[in-house]
């Protein structure tokens, strides 16, 4: 089996609080997964547009620069990868495959030659807003706004899909959501993204989306934050699964996946203290009788898939 995590923000973490990826006490590093090297993990650049306002596009060089000293520093656990073949490579000789994400699309500053230079840098995914309006689009916050996908956006998902990097409609507003489902011409994923449907946050799909994302070939994350999950900061591992079960009826078992958001968030459900947890939902949805093949895909066998279609 392999697990692929579609978001989490450990990297920003670690540099922000001045430790090393390979042991620490955020929710996530290489030591607590040595053993289980079957493991894809996306690394997002989280660039806050409020505290980095004007700066974010410097705020993302600094966190690649400093994901790429801690690969070369412990590059006998992690691997960076740009596409499946890397990620296979990583994963035959025992190391975690490591993809590049960013966390908002304002850190472009407007400029489609920043995105060309980000992708040669090795970003393979971006979450095109975080929360806010920037120059790509509305974040699910500003959904008044009933701007969307702005001229620029529309540019950026094009190439995007051009070069073969994951466009993410995690934190877009629905507008912005619906304009991306209209032009984007490989799968789309949401990253970190629960269902509306048992968890009325604004930052869940409804059915409506999760169908639409299904329809693009895509796959949605399940994301472990409780405000996600029940609207409190207090949730179990039976939570998660009422969500699996939900998208799974939604759009059937190969449009699932994981998207934990470790780091991302200040706390977790009981039973889930970190990445060294994550195999506790595996065993509750065999426990519950799920199909070793659905298991494999929600892992990390959907994932794989777009990964496989989409970066190159």
């Amino acid at each position: 089996m392999v697990i692929v995590d579609a978001h989490c923000d450990s990297i920003t973490g670690a540099m922000d609080k001045n430790v090393n990826l390979y042991g620490n006490d955020l929710h996530f590093d290489l030591q607590r997964i040595s053993g289980n090297w079957n493991h894809v993990q996306f690394f997002a650049a989280f660039v806050d547009p409020l505290e980095y306002k004007g700066f974010e596009m410097q705020r993302l060089i600094r966190i690649l620069d400093f994901f790429q000293q801690q690969a070369e520093q412990f590059g006998d656990y992690i691997a960076i990868c740009r596409n499946f073949t890397e990620i296979q490579g990583a994963l035959d000789s025992g190391r975690l495959a490591a993809i590049i994400s960013v966390e908002n699309g304002g850190a472009l500053h407007g400029d489609l030659s920043a995105l060309r230079v980000f992708y040669r840098l090795g970003v393979r995914s971006i979450c095109l807003t975080w929360n806010f309006a920037n120059e790509i689009a509305d974040g699910v916050k500003d959904s008044e706004h009933g701007m969307g996908l702005t001229a620029f956006g529309k540019e950026v998902v094009a190439e995007m899909n051009r070069l073969g990097m994951l466009v993410d409609v995690s934190h877009l507003s629905e507008k912005s959501f619906w304009d991306v489902m209209e032009i984007a011409k490989a799968p789309v994923i949401a990253s970190h993204s629960n269902s509306r449907a048992i968890c009325s946050h604004p930052r869940n799909l409804d059915d409506l989306q999760l169908k639409a994302i299904k329809s693009s070939n895509g796959v949605t994350g399940i994301n472990l934050y409780p405000f996600f999950l029940n609207n409190t900061e207090h949730a179990a591992i039976d939570d998660i699964i009422r969500h699996i079960e939900h998208v799974a009826a939604v759009t059937g078992e190969d449009h699932i996946g994981l998207g934990a958001d470790f780091d991302g968030v200040e706390c977790l459900p009981e039973g889930i203290g970190g990445i060294q947890n994550i195999g506790r939902i595996i065993e509750r949805l065999l426990i519950l009788n799920y199909s070793q093949s659905f298991v494999d895909k929600f892992a990390g066998g959907n994932f794989l898939r777009v990964i496989g279609e989409v970066m190159r």
